[in-house]
């Protein structure tokens, strides 16, 4: 195993655990980084203009691919699916963002793990 691939499983557990943790360990803790002045993720829909139905909808999606993403160090054919759905949700949280007016510094942690996402489709490619 060279170098690349271990940046690439490292990424894949960052990115994996991250997604995890704000969709289903602190999905009702308040950050800096929620949109608008929401205390959890179903406040940050709402200020979105968007319905809980939706964000539930997104955080399956984003466990979903998060859990590929894990999945593709042993399986890489997965790797794709999950880090370029990832990706594109998280595009869509930046455009929420600017939808709203949020300061720009709220969209940090998306466009981090984005940039990663597509890190991770680099190496895979």
């Amino acid at each position: 195993m060279d170098l690349i691939e271990y940046i690439s499983i490292a990424l894949k557990i960052i990115v994996c655990i991250s997604i995890l943790n704000v969709w289903l360990i602190q999905p009702k803790k308040a950050t800096r980084w929620r949109g608008g002045e929401a205390k959890s993720i179903f406040e940050e829909f709402e200020v979105y203009g968007l319905s809980k139905s939706l964000c539930y909808a997104v955080g399956f999606l984003k466990v979903s691919f998060a859990l590929l993403l894990l999945v593709s160090i042993k399986f890489e054919v997965l790797t794709l699916i999950g880090s370029l759905g990832l990706a594109a949700l998280l595009l869509g949280s930046i455009i929420m963002h600017i939808k709203i007016k949020d300061e720009l510094y709220k969209s940090f942690p998306a466009f981090l793990f984005i940039v990663m996402n597509l890190v991770i489709v680099y190496f895979a490619v």
